[in-house]
């Protein structure tokens, strides 16, 4: 029987870790190995509980995935940015303000930062079943590798994740799961996200912020952790703390959809991205993430039948009755960010009211 063969890419180089010694945040190591038995599920779900609830954050270890595998992910993920050229990148433009959806490109300099300064920051957006979205023809002979990979964030490490979150709930393990059903319609997608280095008169104008702070919008968001340090949290304390990298590892934070669905329990944690430090500028910042939505019917509103809950109180941004369904916010928030007016409440805070809910950004 002949040999698989895998299509050669060209390999990105990243940039070393940093030496800097940086404010890290500081929220727990999860080994999804342990999920797999139902006394490791027992063992971790009040320890993603209390780090949702705390710090909205965690990382994830032993998720699957070697570091080869990992490398070669990260190469195939600098394709649609090195090997397509600019004319063809035009032809699969997201339409995000038109319809809400960040399929295909984003350009750089789409949305405005502060002061006038537009982003430096572009990323190609695939929707989970990859074979239904037309793509550009540099990247078509790796679809079935990046097929593989959504199906693995998808099953091997969204899944235990939710489980582990139902539980911390009191609910029965799959009543998140059940959820994100990955042929129902919906919006979870796998990124690839690429940053760029930017002027000093940029950096000055923006406080060297390049994304603001803000909360994601879908449940759970799934980093694949990269050497360039610049993601920071708002730690509970109010102070923003650098995420750590960890190779071959995974952070993994909760959105706003989950901290509506949680009743307030799992928090929806405000990040930014921050100018890396000195001994990395200069370097672009290659990043993969798949965000997940819950289906696009799934009314936002709190598992009020949770024993947590009944026992702590629920938490909601709004009335159940007012609650937007999982298609509604998405499209409400992805059509208006970084694109509208914001409201500015003091130096730190500016707010937006989208589909009567009000969303905050912070510099």
């Amino acid at each position: 029987m002949p040999a698989v063969t895998i299509p050669p890419v060209p390999h990105y180089e990243a940039a070393p870790a940093t030496k800097e010694d940086l404010d890290w945040a500081d929220f727990p190591i999860i080994d999804l190995l342990k999920a797999k038995t139902p006394e490791g599920r027992a063992e971790l779900a009040p320890v993603v509980r209390d780090a949702m609830r705390t710090y909205g954050f965690l990382y994830v270890v032993n998720h699957g995935l070697t570091q080869a595998q990992n490398d070669r992910m990260v190469d195939i993920a600098d394709v649609p940015f090195t090997q397509v050229p600019e004319e063809e990148q035009k032809q699969f433009t997201s339409k995000i303000k038109e319809v809400g959806s960040y399929r295909g490109y984003k350009p750089r300099q789409f949305w405005t930062i502060d002061n006038g300064v537009k982003d430096q920051i572009e990323h190609y957006n695939m929707h989970r079943p990859i074979f239904q979205q037309q793509h550009p023809k540099a990247l078509q002979p790796f679809l079935p590798e990046i097929r593989s990979f959504v199906e693995h964030n998808h099953y091997n490490v969204l899944h235990p994740i939710l489980r582990l979150l139902a539980l911390g709930l009191e609910l029965p393990e799959e009543a998140f799961v059940n959820l994100h059903n990955f042929d129902a319609q919906g919006e979870t997608y796998v990124r690839f996200m690429k940053y760029y280095s930017r002027t000093e008169d940029d950096e000055t104008k923006t406080k060297n912020v390049w994304m603001k702070g803000h909360t994601d919008i879908g449940t759970i968001s799934i980093l694949w952790s990269q050497p360039v340090t610049a993601l920071q949290i708002m730690s509970p304390d109010g102070k923003w703390r650098y995420v750590k990298h960890i190779p071959n590892g995974l952070i993994v934070n909760a959105g706003d959809s989950m901290e509506m669905l949680s009743g307030g329990l799992y928090k929806a944690t405000i990040h930014r991205v921050f100018q890396p430090p000195a001994d990395q500028r200069g370097h672009t910042r290659l990043g993969l993430f798949y965000f997940s939505y819950t289906d696009d019917d799934v009314k936002l509103v709190p598992f009020a039948e949770s024993p947590v809950l009944q026992r702590v109180g629920i938490s909601r941004k709004c009335a159940d009755e007012d609650a937007p369904t999982m298609g509604d916010w998405r499209i409400a928030r992805t059509k208006v960010y970084g694109l509208s007016e914001t409201e500015k409440k003091d130096n730190v805070v500016e707010e937006q009211v989208i589909s009567g809910l009000v969303v905050r950004h912070y510099n």
